[in-house]
């Protein structure tokens, strides 16, 4: 191998290493990121238990193979008009991080989108809008393809104390 394909090898694995997956999804025609690490699959949409004295995004549980996974409706979460499910709704089943553990919880979307490459470069801090809005969620935003990409940190997003802090 040449010195010149040695440093290729070493520049396209350095670009590897300094960048990470999203797997993007749609609400209200906006696209979604969440890391792609911590998807554990994707479900089409079927019928919860509902859950009494729960905020309104809190669709229910459902039994995923012995596991009871809540199932959180992110067009209500992030207060967006409120839809019918269609044939492209889906239910992403995602790893959540917090001080008590690890869990899976479900998300409800529009549909899913892609999987993208983005590089930590790419990745702009989300801008401050004030007191009253909630940009901890935020991850970032990075321009893929030409288009906007809101990149949500699930692990502050499903906190137990972010969803009970929505509740009206």
């Amino acid at each position: 191998m040449s010195a010149a394909q040695r440093n290729d090898a070493e520049m396209a694995s350095t670009v590897q290493q300094d960048t990470e997956q999203y797997l993007t999804f749609i609400l209200a025609g906006q696209e979604y990121g969440v890391d792609i690490l911590r998807v554990q699959e994707i479900k089409g949409w079927d019928k919860v238990t509902p859950l009494p004295n729960t905020p309104e995004y809190v669709r229910g549980v459902i039994n995923l193979r012995g596991t009871i996974v809540p199932i959180i409706d992110l067009r209500q979460r992030f207060r967006l008009e409120t839809i019918s499910y269609g044939p492209t709704t889906v239910v992403i089943m995602l790893k959540v991080l917090s001080e008590a553990g690890q869990r899976i919880m479900g998300v409800v979307v529009d549909g899913v989108s892609e999987v993208y490459n983005v590089s930590a470069n790419d990745i702009k801090a989300a801008p401050e809008l004030g007191e009253h809005v909630d940009a901890e969620v935020v991850r970032g935003l990075a321009t893929v393809d030409g288009k906007m990409i809101i990149l949500v940190d699930i692990d502050k997003l499903l906190a137990e104390s972010s969803l009970l802090a929505v509740k009206k």
